[in-house]
Formats: structure tokens, sequence, C-alpha cells
């Protein structure tokens, strides 16, 4: 058995880009701690002040499958290129014939930036086809 993992996001805004991860992977905002019908009601317990609630989010697979994704929040901004980056396989892969995975490529280019993302360029080599894209970080993506 593999070695559980989490991904970590520096970000400004951490409850921004975890909205937008989850609705990109169909994911969900983690649950609060049992006994807490909300996180503010948690941080509130907890004496954390307000100035800091937009410290972290997190996000979950809801089937438990994929990791837990962490946004924590830097006060530094992205400096250059991701040396890290997400795919997001939306085409069912090399058994899918080229035209239709490119169509379903471009579905879901098209549903992610109807939520913020951007399309930066794409790439169509060897048979193969994704778009790069960016989250509203600036974090570097690719829909394939």
């Amino acid at each position: 058995m593999g070695t559980s993992t989490q991904i970590v996001f520096d970000t400004v805004d951490p409850d921004r880009l975890a909205r937008f991860w989850a609705e990109a992977l169909h994911y969900k905002l983690q649950d609060p701690p049992t006994g807490f019908a909300s996180w503010p009601a948690w941080l509130k317990a907890q004496g954390i002040p307000e100035s800091e609630w937009n410290s972290a989010s997190a996000i979950v697979d809801p089937d438990g499958k994929g990791p837990r994704i962490y946004f924590q929040q830097m006060d530094t901004p992205k400096l250059g290129k991701n040396r890290l980056h997400i795919d997001v396989n939306a085409s069912g892969g090399s058994r899918v014939p080229l035209d239709e995975r490119k169509r379903q490529v471009n579905s879901e280019v098209k549903r992610l930036v109807s939520i913020g993302a951007t399309m930066h360029h794409e790439l169509e080599e060897m048979g193969e086809y994704c778009v790069i894209m960016l989250d509203p970080d600036g974090n570097e993506f690719c829909v394939q």
C-alpha cells in the first residue's frame, strides 16, 4: 500500500483557490470537525481571530479516493513557472480517438474558464492533445 499524500498550494486567498479547485476536480470543501455546523463556528470556538479565518482551507474527494488538497495562506507572490502541476484527465486517454479527446478536453476547458481558469495554450504532438491553463492564482495545470 502506498503512502498517503496531501497536495499543498501556497496562495494569497485560500478560500478562493479551494473553491475553484473543488469545482474543477468535483471535490468538496472539507467538512468542519464533528460537533460544528460550520468552519466559522469551529474557528470562533477555538478563539481564532476572524482576521485569520482565511489562513487555510482544504478540499477532499467526496468518494475518499483522491488526495486531500490543502491551501495555505502565504504573503509571497508566485515567482515563476510551477515546478509541479496538476493534470485534469478529461478525455478518457489514448484509447479514445483523438477527435473525440479534443472535443472532451475543449468542453472541460470551457467549463473551467466559466469558474475562473484562464486558457494559456493548446499543445498537440505525437497523437496527444492537451490544453495548458492557469488557475485563479496563475498556477499552470493541464487538461488532457
